[in-house]
């Protein structure tokens, strides 16, 4: 089964996985709507695209994260909205994103329902990062990132209350947080 298929199938909404997030640190009910694009690159060994947000942001300076942002009042559909966010931070036409599913809503501790739409972008794109958004981008092996054995189960203390989070490393990168939690919620439905 090619790695296409497979996670398609994976994102089946009939096929029920328990799934990890930050829910346990608020009321879900007043989390913002975000959305974020995991795009894999077509190609026989694909890649994810991730970016590296500037240090100077006000919110998740420095992180790394997946193309995407808040669902606004004029976006479609969350799928409308991490397609709308991928193009103004990267460049990435809409039209030559093949979106394959959504993986499971995450709640984050900072109040917001992210929706992960995955799609397959061509392996060629040539991305331009927005400077007001993006510092740097970067592509992962999606082989590296579904990996169990290359994500790190933490807790720490964040106000107040014990929190739980994955952590993985790619070379000189730190992949943490919600962005490693969309992905150990994604190995979990791969299992």
């Amino acid at each position: 089964m090619s790695w296409r298929h497979r996670i398609h199938q994976a994102l089946d909404s009939a096929l029920n996985i328990e799934i990890e997030d930050e829910r346990y640190l608020g009321d879900t009910v007043q989390h913002r709507a975000a959305a974020v694009l995991i795009p894999i690159t077509d190609r026989a060994e694909p890649g994810v695209i991730l970016t590296q947000r500037p240090t100077w942001l006000r919110s998740h300076a420095g992180q790394v994260a997946f193309p995407g942002g808040k669902v606004d009042d004029t976006d479609e559909s969350s799928i409308f909205a991490a397609l709308r966010e991928a193009e103004e931070e990267l460049n990435i036409p809409p039209a030559r994103v093949e979106v394959i599913g959504v993986a499971d809503t995450y709640y984050s501790g900072s109040g917001y329902s992210i929706a992960p739409v995955v799609g397959i972008i061509p392996p060629d794109l040539e991305l331009q990062p927005n400077p007001q958004e993006v510092e740097d981008w970067f592509e992962v092996p999606l082989a590296f990132l579904l990996d169990p054995a290359n994500s790190i189960k933490k807790e720490t203390n964040w106000n107040g209350q014990q929190r739980s989070y994955y952590d993985m490393q790619w070379g000189e990168r730190r992949i943490w947080g919600v962005t490693a939690g969309i992905i150990a919620n994604l190995v979990r439905r791969l299992a």
